[in-house]
């Protein structure tokens, strides 16, 4: 129980994190969906995440754990439909200059804004994570 209740919050700031870091990622209603949408992911995460990790073992394994990144992006596409106050849609990235290196303009449709999203929630998370053991 004490684990569910963490996860909520932890989901929950990486989900506010995600919609301030990313321009496809709209979350309206405030606290209340931000900790409904930390609930449905951890519960998501919990439950379906460890079945998908074995259906896609095979997957996995050619593709070096790159795979994950997809089961992630399914589970956040199923939170979006449970939760329908988080809405992700297709942006575009401006691009990027920094120390000489140039990151062109991009524009994501919308499965790969999943995909950006559910790697950015991802990394949102492990850094919290990694605060709170700290």
């Amino acid at each position: 129980m004490k684990s569910i209740i963490r996860n909520t919050f932890v989901y929950g700031l990486a989900l506010f994190l995600l919609a301030q870091a990313n321009n496809g990622v709209a979350i309206q209603g405030g606290f209340t969906t931000y900790l409904l949408g930390g609930l449905i992911l951890s519960l998501l995460f919990m439950t379906l995440k460890p079945v998908l990790n074995i259906l896609s073992l095979p997957l996995n394994l050619i593709t070096l754990g790159l795979f994950s990144f997809l089961t992630n992006t399914i589970i956040l596409y199923l939170a979006t439909v449970f939760v329908p106050q988080i809405k992700i849609s297709s942006f575009v990235f401006t691009g990027a200059n920094f120390a000489g290196f140039i990151v062109p303009q991009v524009s994501f449709n919308t499965f790969f804004a999943f995909v950006v999203s559910a790697i950015f929630l991802s990394a949102a998370v492990g850094f919290i994570e990694w605060l709170i053991k700290r």
